[in-house]
């Protein structure tokens, strides 16, 4: 199963999160116990985006299961905590002995602190060290709230955070697109390379709203690692939608996929390996048109055929 050429860097595709409610009815072998899905999954592709994490932080016997599900080379990515991404956070996400020290407003939203912030950073990391001790341990991803803009805040705010995760390897996904616009490319790109950070490119709608990321970018910012997240391309559905699956619902056509598979390969010329993301969550739209670029990209020679009932 090869991974690329060798004129170029290596490419893993992958999807967000391997359990969505989509992938469970629609792509996963009907009555598949939910211990078995990742062994599954990883038969299909050599890397996944763990975003469970954003939301809490995995205990480790998880991780040891996590580890022991998959085999030798497989990859995770592991999205950061929301606390770290200037999203508002609600006091009961944190594990429970820092929900106990942390300071919260009227609404029971954290108030975000640098002591909090160095504590759930130890926490977060024991669980990421059983991948890195593997062998499992992609990069770590910090999505940023599309309220972290450059009107109200600086990149150096993100100083501490890319200090405290040291030799861990970082990308990053601004999700206010003035960050990007202008002048301020420069500054932000330039930001990002002195600090080694990987700049996270998108595939997104094409509308003009803050929030949506222009697709138009490619950007390499450290050597060994570029990022390439695809949303898809449902520009309203990316601005007014209340749920993972309607942000995202978007199913990618064959020309589309052609498009990508081209884009991935002009990348991965730039650095030593490129991780491609599905984040299409509606459906079971995410895998199977991860595993259309793979078949693109010439790593899988045909598309699986569809999901067959376990007996």
């Amino acid at each position: 199963m090869s991974s690329g050429k060798s004129d170029q860097g290596k490419i893993l595709v992958g999807t967000a999160s391997w359990s969505d409610p989509g992938f469970v009815h629609r792509w996963y072998p009907k009555g598949m116990r939910a211990n078995e899905r990742l062994g599954w999954y990883a038969q299909h592709f050599e890397m996944v985006e763990v975003n469970s994490t954003f939301y809490s932080v995995p205990d480790l016997t998880m991780v040891e299961r996590w580890c022991a599900a998959t085999p030798d080379g497989f990859i995770f990515n592991v999205k950061l905590h929301q606390l770290f991404s200037f999203h508002s956070t609600a006091a009961k996400l944190l594990p429970p002995d820092l929900q106990q020290r942390a300071e919260t407003d009227a609404k029971g939203k954290v108030k975000l602190t640098l002591v909090l912030q160095e504590a759930m950073i130890r926490v977060f990391l024991r669980s990421v060290s059983i991948l890195r001790g593997a062998g499992k341990l992609g990069v770590l991803l910090l999505q940023l709230s599309p309220a972290f803009s450059p009107h109200k805040h600086k990149l150096e705010e993100l100083e501490h955070l890319i200090e405290m995760l040291g030799d861990y390897p970082l990308a990053i996904e601004f999700r206010n697109r003035n960050w990007v616009i202008g002048e301020q490319l420069k500054s932000t790109i330039d930001f990002l390379k002195q600090h080694d950070a990987v700049f996270v490119n998108v595939d997104g709608p094409t509308a003009e709203h803050f929030t949506i990321m222009p697709s138009d970018l490619d950007e390499i910012t450290n050597p060994s690692f570029a990022y390439l997240r695809l949303h898809g391309r449902n520009a309203r559905g990316y601005v007014t939608g209340k749920t993972v699956a309607a942000r995202f619902n978007y199913d990618y056509t064959d020309n589309e996929i052609a498009e990508v598979a081209e884009r991935s390969k002009k990348l991965a010329r730039a650095t030593r390996q490129l991780h491609v993301i599905f984040n299409n969550n509606n459906l079971d739209y995410a895998p199977r048109a991860a595993v259309r670029l793979r078949v693109a990209l010439g790593q899988l020679l045909s598309t699986p055929p569809q999901t067959p009932e376990l007996f």
